[in-house]
């Protein structure tokens, strides 16, 4: 990737940094920037080579997607103020690539291009096994996740969750020695639940609390589910220990299949409400757990296959270069979409467009708030 602007000897990146100041600021300024997640950050990167010209071409690409005005993109004041809060509270943004960035969740397509980290960041570097499950826990199911939790802290594996009431709290709580991660909904500043505020000071004091939101961020129903897949993206493997047949456990179960994770269930009684969640995955073939060696006897190889990432001195992107498709070319890919989710390899085959050109006028839209990312490789028009 391009290193955009300038940097003198004093503003270059710190060991094991890809970023400098100015470089970091620019990446925070562009995946806060309205209608651009981790996947069109990705995109916009490898087309222009460096955040500081992908944030130059934002406004022409709106407008040529429908949009008269701009996507809104914070200041550089504003993304500054950002910053420093993050110091005040012995916080910092970790880029992905860069040495404290979870080696999983950094494999992931849509893995965040920074990730706000307060804590003992080590801990990120080590394999980590989600524990996940129902808030309103039942005394076993609690007693149970605490034990797990406390043998794989004691085999070596960090334990990450969501810092939620029930079967998370007692996860974080038996975990504490060993390391623990703790994933915020919200911004780091804004915790949440507030009961649990003490949990997350211990968790931070041996652990690490992550969160890719922004830092003042008050938490919505809709970012639960974006905090789980930050939770099962980091783990190798997700333990349900007590889920109902619809519950946030099993959102993070799905995720997890669905990023390649290892799915573990914790059996429990017909009778009880909090068990047929996790009866379930069991029908569906996730791996039966009584014990943390159940879980340790599936990943211990696959954690041994593990590469960490190579830090170098530039961003993990490598820059396409900028096109800019004719009128003639956009409409043709235009045409080819609807609301039905079209594989984007089915826009270059069938309009004849080259990928590049493709994947210019997909930014357009999105950029104007025209376009949606149903799933991997696939859009709509909204």
């Amino acid at each position: 990737m391009a290193r955009g602007r300038a940097q003198g000897p004093a503003s270059g990146p710190s060991k094991g940094e890809l970023l400098g100041p100015e470089q970091r600021r620019d990446w925070l300024r562009l995946i806060r920037t309205e209608n651009v997640g981790p996947r069109t950050f990705r995109a916009l990167i490898n087309q222009f080579g460096g955040a500081g010209a992908a944030l130059e071409a934002l406004p022409s690409l709106a407008r040529r997607g429908g949009r008269l005005m701009p996507p809104h993109t914070p200041t550089i004041a504003e993304a500054d103020a950002e910053m420093e809060a993050h110091a005040r509270m012995g916080a910092r943004l970790v880029a992905l690539g860069e040495r404290d960035y979870p080696p999983a969740l950094a494999a992931l397509d849509d893995a965040p291009p920074l990730i706000s980290v307060r804590g003992e960041a080590e801990v990120l570097r080590r394999p980590m096994v989600g524990i996940v499950g129902a808030r309103n826990a039942s005394a076993a199911g609690r007693t149970f996740a605490a034990r797990l939790a406390r043998d794989l802290a004691a085999g070596g594996w960090v334990v990450v969750s969501g810092l939620a009431r029930g079967i998370d709290a007692a996860a974080h709580e038996a975990s504490l020695d060993g390391g623990t991660v703790g994933v915020f909904a919200g911004g780091l500043a804004k915790p949440y639940p507030p009961e649990n505020l003490g949990l997350m000071e211990k968790v931070a004091a041996t652990g690490a609390l992550v969160s890719e939101m922004p830092i003042g961020w008050e938490p919505r129903a809709r970012d639960f589910p974006r905090r789980n897949r930050l939770v099962s993206g980091m783990s190798l493997g997700v333990v349900v220990v007590e889920a109902a047949e619809r519950s946030g456990s099993l959102i993070t179960a799905r995720l997890a299949a669905e990023q390649g994770r290892e799915v573990f269930a914790v059996p429990g009684s017909p009778l009880d409400p909090r068990a047929g969640g996790t009866n379930r995955l069991l029908k569906r073939g996730a791996t039966l757990v009584t014990e943390a060696a159940d879980v340790i006897e599936v990943l211990t190889p696959i954690a041994g296959r593990r590469e960490d990432p190579v830090v170098e001195a530039e961003a993990p992107f490598v820059p396409a270069g900028p096109v800019t498709p004719g009128d003639d070319a956009r409409a043709r890919v235009i045409s080819l979409l609807g609301p039905v989710p079209t594989p984007t390899d089915d826009l270059v085959r069938l309009s004849g467009c080259t990928v590049a050109e493709v994947q210019i006028v997909l930014l357009e839209l999105e950029l104007a708030g025209r376009l949606d990312r149903p799933g991997t490789g696939r859009v709509a028009l909204k």
